[in-house]
């Protein structure tokens, strides 16, 4: 099941966020909420970097700008992380010689 917050209730979750600061995350575009009948709903992937967002800015004094590159380079980060798990896999599905020689041309590189 996913969950679909309103705004209301995810200021009512999110202990450290206010409406104008969910409005100025997502102005900023460092959350994307979905629409649905006109309405913003949130689900726990973004109750997730709201969390994140409120303490960066809080703890570390943050500001939007420096909140949205931030968040772009957590993005990033996940998605190599996907492409690595995949390319693992990949390599993981191949002959012992293939991947003997991956696995070699691997090392050389990080020996360079």
């Amino acid at each position: 099941m996913t969950v679909r917050l309103t705004e209301s209730h995810v200021v009512a979750v999110v202990r450290r966020l206010t409406v104008a600061r969910l409005h100025t995350f997502v102005e900023a575009g460092c959350i994307a909420p979905a629409e649905v009948a006109g309405e913003r709903v949130f689900g726990e992937a973004e109750l997730a970097r709201l969390e994140l967002l409120c303490e960066l800015a809080d703890d570390f004094g943050l500001d939007t700008e420096a909140l949205a590159l931030v968040m772009s380079l957590i993005d990033q980060l996940h998605g190599i992380r996907h492409e690595m798990r995949s390319l693992a896999h990949a390599i993981g599905e191949q002959p012992d010689e293939v991947r003997a020689r991956i696995r070699a041309a691997y090392l050389r590189g990080r020996a360079g």
